[in-house]
């Protein structure tokens, strides 16, 4: 089991988050042409979500890819949220840690399932608001701490028993290609990784394996995850936009703590002449646990950003002084100097 025969070319992939309208309103025509962007550069891998604005981006997105042949990109979508036509305030949402996020999006109503029903229920919704006769990968989305606080064992089971054995089912009778988790933390993949009956493909990590939180991953998912071929996708490989000229870690303001330790990289970055872009970028597809990023991008011109970060020259001496700093982990494995 492995991601790695089922992404296309290429390391980056296209992270649709941003399109359902996150931290602001996002005009169609600039959605629109931030997607055309991607396909232009090369990219055919792309990720969203129910969650994402109540279902505006898989919409956006299945606009847009609508007008190339399906056999030329990789999908992948998630479960664990059933988008229903009732309405309510956006802005209200319990979303755990990622409060507010998507005030902006749709205000259809969201309900949080990880039942067998529920996820294939949630996966003809997604096809139909992609306008799609199939989907590629599927995440379970969500199920961890950052979420359901104390309560999120409880919702690990009920995906147990739900999700991952429907899941599992689909992808045997190949109607998708692949399953895995699409979570915020490590602790539900380790815990998956542990289940005898389980079989995911790989893990959509967001936001840990990053120049600024990794140290937990490395102590056991990513040795773990190489060694069962269960291939690991990098979210967020900015940390929600703080090592990319944001303000945002973690989906909210960073903390004076946060700001300080990217002030301390960009110093370093300065003097060796690297963008921090590229060198958090580079960083997270260093481990040959990770086959593929997909940052989120809500602007035309990032994406060329994105293809130069990774293109950039990052001599090993960057690398050093920034272990050194004790600012990345020992054990992190760095690109080969260049």
């Amino acid at each position: 089991m492995s991601l790695t025969d089922k992404l296309p070319p290429g390391r980056l992939g296209f992270g649709a988050a941003p399109l359902g309208n996150m931290f602001r309103n996002i005009p169609e025509e600039e959605a629109t042409a931030t997607v055309e962007a991607a396909w232009q550069a090369g990219v055919r891998y792309f990720d969203t979500a129910p969650l994402y604005g109540a279902g505006l981006s898989e919409i956006r997105l299945g606009q847009i890819l609508a007008q190339y042949p399906r056999s030329d990109y990789v999908l992948s979508t998630k479960v664990g949220r059933l988008i229903l036509d009732a309405t309510e305030d956006a802005g209200a949402r319990n979303l755990g840690e990622k409060g507010g996020l998507f005030e902006f999006g749709r205000p259809n109503k969201i309900v949080n399932n990880y039942t067998a029903d529920a996820t294939l229920r949630s996966v003809e919704a997604s096809l139909k608001r992609l306008r799609m006769d199939r989907l590629d990968i599927v995440w379970i989305h969500d199920i961890a701490q950052d979420f359901y606080g104390d309560d999120w064992l409880a919702q690990f089971e009920v995906a147990r028993t739900g999700a991952f054995r429907a899941l599992t089912r689909l992808r045997d009778e190949g109607v998708i290609k692949a399953w895995g988790l699409g979570v915020n933390r490590v602790e539900p993949c380790e815990l998956t990784l542990d289940l005898a009956e389980a079989r995911p493909d790989g893990f959509l990590l967001a936001g840990r394996y990053t120049l600024l939180d990794h140290d937990r991953a490395l102590q056991r998912l990513m040795p773990a995850a190489a060694a069962r071929n269960v291939d690991i996708v990098v979210g967020g490989p900015y940390s929600s936009g703080v090592l990319a000229g944001g303000t945002h870690f973690e989906y909210q303001p960073a903390s004076p703590e946060i700001l300080a330790k990217v002030a301390r990289i960009r110093s370093i970055a300065e003097r060796h002449g690297v963008p921090v872009k590229a060198a958090a970028l580079q960083f997270s597809l260093a481990h040959p646990a990770v086959a593929a990023a997909i940052p989120g991008a809500s602007r035309p011109e990032r994406i060329a950003e994105d293809q130069a970060a990774l293109a950039a020259r990052i001599p090993a001496a960057f690398w050093q002084e920034l272990r050194d700093g004790q600012l990345i982990a020992p054990a992190a494995p760095t690109p080969a100097g260049r």
